[in-house]
């Protein structure tokens, strides 16, 4: 999770983002990323590391200030 802080962790998607993230879209989601469209970095099931998803499939913690996807986020706390 250090990689984030390497990273912005939230963008509005610009031209050069989709052309980057589009092919596989939105990781938390599946839906395709549009122009104007609030980004963050956020860890999730997937598992590779931080990836971009939409801003409204994510929550912060507010421990960390990091992003996590809604559903990952919510199995962490009901394992706690």
């Amino acid at each position: 999770m250090n990689d984030m802080n390497a990273c912005k962790p939230k963008i509005v998607m610009d031209l050069e983002s989709l052309n980057a993230s589009n092919a596989q879209g939105c990781s938390a989601c599946g839906r395709k990323f549009n122009l104007g469209d609030t980004a963050v970095l956020a860890c999730g099931a997937w598992g590779s590391g931080p990836r971009y998803i939409h801003e409204n499939e994510a929550v912060q913690d507010k421990r960390t200030a990091q992003y996590f996807e809604r559903s990952y986020y919510a199995a962490l706390k009901a394992d706690a």
